[in-house]
Formats: structure tokens, C-alpha cells, sequence
């Protein structure tokens, strides 16, 4: 069996269950096996009651006494009963789980897994796992891979599914050249993609993920160095000369621009009067004062008799761009004539802005992927702005730039990388850093704190909305049984229903929803209909809202520390007082050291810095990925020495064979064909 086949060929998989696993992106057999487990569960031996650790991961082996209780919150059921041990008594709660009744018989012993945690002088433990002794007996001792999930699919499902892959399909030969392998002392291609999947032990999953993690960085620098070759030297179709506005807008605004805009700024234009098109990083701290650089930059292009447009990755940032624009326009009497495209408009609204971008008429046009479709045609392209520069990617970036000649290509990025890495990830464009915030930001409040202190946190947020404030809540899983004793949104947002006053308005948003569904979410908390937003990190990049004054982050152990400087930089936008609440829900000592470097620095590259240093071995799928690159198993901060390696060899490789056309270079040199090919690849 090839594994290019549809994953209905493997056996007990019919159409609906193919259905379940096409929500994850996984269609053949190729996108099963690439579906890495984000996760490695060992079941230890179970501990008594007495010796179980206050928020840490454990399983206790204890005997239902007394009846389950039941009782209803607004809309949420809860359940309560007592367990016992030789050693003690531990209370335990579940949410929206009346099943459990039936499962669970008095005066039986049973093994709950979760988190323990102490609340008015009692032990409890919420929304623990529930094993037979039988069960959870056989899954000792073993790495179990725990995969990402959707409703419908469970783990033994992909595990099983994963398994027989392997016995059934002709692995593909390795395309690294044997010298790399030798070298970096890799394993086979084969081995390492079935040891990812099923570890012999820990050692092993080790070497499985740095032989993977070396290919993602290798084939995508190597795509990259490809991408440069192209721009390198390009001519600019639209050569422009200094103009006037730009200075009046300088002069007018009610701020002024801090030296590292000014900087910048002198960078950028000099780009835009020079001979060769630009090609430009402009990397800066939220807050920093990227966009007025872009505007800046979009001002100078159609003063010149040019278009320009500015490419946001979501449609409510573009809908924000674009009414920040238009009321510079009014209030200062701009040269600029925006359209805004977004794939969510109708079309009849899409037939006008395509009609105004053809004939001209529109000089700014601000958008979402929609400005790079084929229905969009442009006059007089000559610069394009991205806005969050990889969550678009290469090849995203290059078609926008495709459609005029020699067009100026500007991108921008919030992501606080250290310089080593971003020259190694950013190979293709020259950088530019926006290190100083404006004077009069006030800085953001921080405090680490354990889950003991959420009750505090509930009260304090009911203050800020009483203040007529908004607040972010952020989980880092979407739906229970993604991890255990991690907070989820789905599950979250009906326990803050039932915990703050039914006055407050909250809602939930994460990246399973329909697009639609998570524009109208942000739409509607963007114009404060909406108090308290649960989510994930898909608000990293979304919207601006300066009257959000909170931000809590559940279980901040499991992100890295500039995901998680990223995200409070959606707070503290406004005239307000801003505050960000950590919560380490492992009550570990190491973490609150960890975060503690979050609480005393809101610089975004020396907390970048120093999540390169903190993160060790134990963190490889413990701590979320930093969602850089969206690359699969790598993180650009646990393998910075990965990257630097893989960039080393994509440059020794290139300068030596830049065909790849060398006898042990030429399965590569196919493969790569491939993945130049691929819509996919590009979208990294």
C-alpha cells in the first residue's frame, strides 16, 4: 500500500470516520503518520490519597463512599461524591458529566487521575479520569502517544489507525543525503517517523523528534534560500522620490515618533527610493508603532502615483486597519483612497472593490487572502504590506508581490525572535527593529500566582467589567480530554457562567470554529458586546481593543515565555491601567521561577532570550509550541541549536550543489520539487 492512499484504505475506516479525521487536516495515509502525537502519557503507580501532590498530575487508587450528588448551575450540572483510601479522603467534582452515574458503583475501587488541589482546608480534584484497576494496570509503563483530537475521534481510534499504517504501507526511501545522516548522527527517516509515533522509551522519542525537527528546519530554510535566489537583486518597477505628506503627517500627529521609528522609517523610504525592490522585516514589540510605519510607507507609495496594499490574517484586524485609515484620511486630509476586500463580503461588495483596484480608483487596498485571488488585479501595484508576517508564509507573500513587477515587499511581525534565530528564519528579507516603546504606554501589571488564587481573580475581573472594562481568559485546550488537568475553553466558559453575575456577557472563541463563527465572536467583543472572552491563543494576533484591561492566562506553564508576552500584548492598549494574571496550575517551583521572568520584564526580546535558556529537555511537549513557522514538531525556541544546525547545512548544501543535481543529493533534489510544489508547504 502506497502512502499516498486515502485513509479509507486502511481497514475499519469507513467515509464517516474519514469525515472525523479530515477536521484534523488528515486525509491519507501520508497526513496520519505526519500527525505527531503533541503529547507522551506514562502511567506511574497510583499513590495514596496522603501523598498526593497539590497541583501536580497524579492518579490515586481510592473507593467510592456515600451517594453521587447532583445539582444545576444555570445551565451547568455538577456532580459531587467522596472517595477514600487507608490514608485519607479526596472530594471529587465533575461538570456537564451525568453519565458518571451510571459508570460508577458505591463501595467499588476505581483509579482517578487528575490534579489535586486543596480548597477550604479539603483535598478535591475536578474532572479527573476515571480507570479500572484493570485498565489502568495494563498502561503502566509504557509511552502511550496521545494525539490531537476532535469530537467523535478518540485516541485508541488514531493510535490504531497509526498502527496499522505502519504494518500495511511501503515506507518512502530517505531523501536526506547519507553524509547529513552520518554526520548529525540522525536515524533513518522510516525509524524515526514510527519511534515518534510509538517510543521503545524516552531516549529513543528523543532522537525520533531531533531527526523530524532537523528535516522541518532543513527543508524549509532550504525553500527559503530557493525564495531569495528569486528576489536577490530584483529591480524595482516603482522607483519613488521623498515626498512632503509624509513629513505633515509626522509633524501632525498628536505624538511623537521614538527614535527607533524614526530609525525604521529612514530605512523603509530609503528602500522605497532605491534601485532594487525592498524586501523588508520590521520586527517590533506589540505596541511598538509598526502600522504607522506601514502607513507611513503606504502614504509615500501613493503620493508617488502608486497602489499599495496591506495584507491582515484576520478579517477583523483588516476591518480595524481599514477604519484607522480612513479617519487618518479624514482628519488629516490624506491622498489615500482605501477599499477594503475580506473573503466574507458578498459579491456583489467583492464586484465593486474589484472593479475600484482594476481601474485605480482605489490607491490602498486592505484585506485578508483575498487580496491575493485571481479575481484581484491591480493597476499599479508597487508595495505590499503584511501584517504578521508567518502567519501567511512564503509563497503568500510572493503571489501578492506577483502581481505587479518588481513590487516592494514590507512585512511585520509583533513575534519577538532573537536576532541569531530571525536571520536564520528570515533569510530572504533585510531586518529592521523597532526596540523602543512609546513613552506614555503604562506598563502592563503582572503577577504569577497558583490556582489557589483564582477565586481572588474572579472578583477582581467582576471589578474590571463593573468598570465598565473587558477581560480575555485564555486556555490552552480546546475541548475536555485534549489533556488532562488542563483547562479547556469549551468547558471553562460555562463554569465562569455559572461563577460571575448573569449581567456579564461571555463567550467563547478558538480555532475549530467555523471562520465565519470566529469573526462574528471578535466582531462583536471588539465592539463590547461581549465582557469576557474565553479562548485560545487564536486572539494572539486578532483584534485591538484598548478597553480590554485583564488578561488571565489558565495553566501559563504549558506556553513558552514569548507566546506568552504575545498575548498580554493584547492588553494595555488603552488609557487604563492593564493588568496580566499567570496562573501555574502545576504548582510547580520551576514554573513559577519560569513565569516570575514574565512579572519583571514586558521586554519581548530578552524574554525571548531567556526562554532559549529556560527550556530543557522535560518541556519538549509539556510546554505549548510557540506556533512560530506553524511548524509541526519543531519550536524555533526548545531547538534554536536545531534551527542553526539545519541552516548551516542548507547553506553547505546550496553553495556546494545548488541544482542538487549531485548523484547523493538527487532523491532531495525530488523531493524538494515536491514540496516547492506544494500549496501546503507554503502556508508554513
Amino acid at each position: 500500500m502506497d502512502t499516498s492512499q486515502t485513509i479509507t484504505s486502511l481497514k475499519g475506516i469507513g467515509e464517516k470516520t474519514a469525515g472525523l479525521f479530515a477536521k484534523l487536516n488528515i486525509r491519507s495515509i501520508e497526513d496520519l503518520l505526519h500527525n505527531y502525537p503533541r503529547d507522551y502519557e506514562t502511567f506511574s503507580q497510583p499513590s495514596l490519597i496522603q501523598d498526593a501532590a497539590c497541583g501536580e498530575l497524579c492518579s490515586i487508587r481510592a473507593c467510592l463512599v456515600g451517594n453521587i450528588t447532583a445539582k444545576k448551575v444555570r445551565n451547568l450540572t455538577i456532580l459531587n461524591f467522596t472517595a477514600k483510601d487507608t490514608s485519607g479522603e479526596i472530594f471529587m467534582t465533575y461538570f456537564n458529566t451525568p453519565y458518571i452515574k451510571n459508570i460508577l458503583k458505591k463501595g467499588y475501587f476505581y483509579i482517578f487521575r487528575g490534579i489535586p488541589q486543596k480548597k477550604n482546608g479539603k483535598l478535591i480534584m475536578e474532572q479527573a479520569k476515571i480507570y479500572k484497576p484493570e485498565e489502568y494496570f495494563k498502561l503502566m509503563g509504557v509511552l502511550q502517544p496521545k494525539y490531537p483530537l476532535t469530537a467523535g475521534l478518540t485516541n485508541h481510534m488514531v493510535a490504531k489507525a497509526v498502527k496499522q499504517a505502519f504494518t500495511s504501507c511501503n515506507m518512502e526511501k530517505d531523501y536526506l543525503p547519507e553524509w547529513i545522516r552520518q554526520n548529525l548522527q540522525l536515524e533513518a527517516y522510516s525509524q524515526a517517523l514510527e519511534e515518534i509515533h510509538f517510543p521503545p522509551d524516552y531516549d529513543r522519542m528523543l532522537e525520533a523528534r531531533r531527526r523530524l525537527v532537523f528535516d522541518e528546519f532543513f527543508i524549509f530554510l532550504l525553500a527559503l534560500r530557493k525564495c531569495k535566489e528569486h528576489r536577490a537583486g530584483l529591480e524595482s518597477g516603482y522607483p519613488m522620490m521623498d515626498v512632503a505628506q509624509t513629513k505633515r503627517l509626522i509633524e501632525a500627529l498628536p505624538y511623537s515618533l521614538t527614535a527607533a521609528q524614526n530609525k525604521v522609517w529612514m530605512e523603509i523610504k530609503r528602500d522605497l527610493m532605491g534601485k532594487n525592490a525592498m524586501n523588508r522585516l520590521i520586527q517590533g514589540d506589540v505596541g511598538s508603532g509598526k502600522t504607522i510605519l506601514a502607513f507611513l510607507a503606504l502614504l509615500m507609495c501613493v503620493a508617488n502615483g502608486y497602489q499599495g496594499a496591506m495584507m491582515a490574517p484576520t478579517e477583523v484586524l483588516a476591518g480595524q486597519h481599514y477604519e484607522t485609515m480612513r479617519k487618518l484620511t479624514e482628519k488629516y486630509r490624506l491622498p489615500f483612497r482605501p477599499v477594503l476586500l475580506t473573503g466574507s463580503m458578498s459579491a456583489k461588495e467583492k464586484r465593486e472593490a474589484y472593479e475600484e483596484i482594476r481601474n485605480g480608483e482605489a490607491n490602498v487596498i486592505i484585506g485578508t487572502h483575498a487580496l491575493i485571488q485571481e479575481k484581484a488585479e491591480y493597476k499599479d501595484l508597487a508595495l505590499v504590506v503584511t501584517d504578521e508576517q508567518h502567519r501567511f508564509g512564503v509563497r503568500q507573500r510572493e503571489r501578492l508581490a506577483g502581481k505587479g513587477e518588481g513590487v516592494h515587499v514590507m512585512v511585520m511581525s509583533a513575534t519577538p525572535i532573537p536576532r541569531t534565530l530571525a536571520l536564520i528564519l528570515y533569510g530572504d528579507l533585510d531586518i529592521s527593529i523597532v526596540d523602543e516603546l512609546p513613552a506614555d504606554r503604562l506598563p502592563i501589571k503582572n503577577c504569577v500566582v497558583g490556582t489557589e488564587y483564582r477565586e481572588k481573580a474572579y472578583r477582581f475581573i467582576e471589578k474590571e467589567v463593573g468598570k465598565g472594562h473587558q477581560v480575555y481568559i485564555i486556555c490552552p485546550m480546546v475541548e475536555e480530554g485534549e489533556t488532562d488537568g488542563v483547562e479547556n475553553v469549551v468547558s471553562y466558559t460555562e463554569k465562569m457562567k455559572s461563577i460571575l453575575p448573569a449581567r456579564i456577557q461571555i463567550a467563547c472563541l478558538h480555532g475549530k470554529m467555523r471562520p465565519a463563527d470566529k469573526n462574528k465572536i471578535m466582531e462583536e467583543y471588539a465592539a463590547h458586546n461581549i465582557d469576557v472572552l474565553v479562548s485560545t491563543t487564536v486572539i494572539e494576533v486578532g483584534i485591538n481593543v484598548p478597553n480590554a484591561t485583564v488578561m488571565m492566562v489558565e495553566n501559563a506553564e504549558r506556553f513558552g515565555l514569548a507566546q506568552l508576552h504575545q498575548l498580554r500584548g493584547r492588553v494595555g492598549r488603552g488609557e487604563s491601567q492593564s493588568y496580566c494574571i499567570f496562573i501555574n496550575g502545576s504548582g510547580k517551583k520551576q514554573n513559577f521561577d519560569r513565569l516570575e521572568i514574565l512579572n519583571h520584564s514586558n521586554d519581548g526580546f530578552y524574554i525571548a532570550g531567556e526562554d532559549l535558556k529556560l527550556r530543557g529537555p522535560g518541556d519538549l511537549f509539556g510546554i505549548r509550541q510557540s506556533g512560530l513557522m506553524d511548524f509541526k514538531l519543531g519550536d524555533i525556541y526548545q531547538d534554536a541549536d536545531v534551527l542553526k544546525t539545519a541552516g548551516k547545512y542548507a547553506d553547505k548544501i546550496l553553495d556546494e550543489d545548488a541544482g542538487l543535481e549531485k548523484p547523493e543529493n538527487k532523491m532531495l533534489g525530488k523531493y524538494m520539487e515536491n514540496v516547492l510544489n506544494a500549496v501546503d508547504f507554503w502556508t508554513i
